[in-house]
């Protein structure tokens, strides 16, 4: 199992980063249709409403993957 050099596996840390920064993106959206609402953009402000809800699906989706490591010897930290 190869483990970077969190000491976790490399395959939860990537699923981890890939749930963090879909939610942070997420997060920034909003800031995004807020702007494009307030200028009168509904196109754009529904373009990145779009685009929130795939970063929603991908985080939720990455965390359901890192539910089934779990408890596997990919789900945590790596023991030597």
């Amino acid at each position: 199992m190869a483990t970077g050099e969190t000491g976790f596996a490399d395959v939860t840390f990537d699923l981890i980063s890939v749930q963090y920064h879909s939610l942070k993106a997420g997060h920034d959206y909003g800031q995004y249709v807020r702007d494009a609402e307030n200028a009168n953009l509904d196109d754009v402000a529904s373009f990145f409403r779009e685009v929130m809800e795939q970063d929603s699906q991908r985080a939720r989706r990455a965390h359901e993957l890192l539910r089934t490591l779990s408890g596997t010897e990919h789900g945590g930290p790596a023991t030597s």
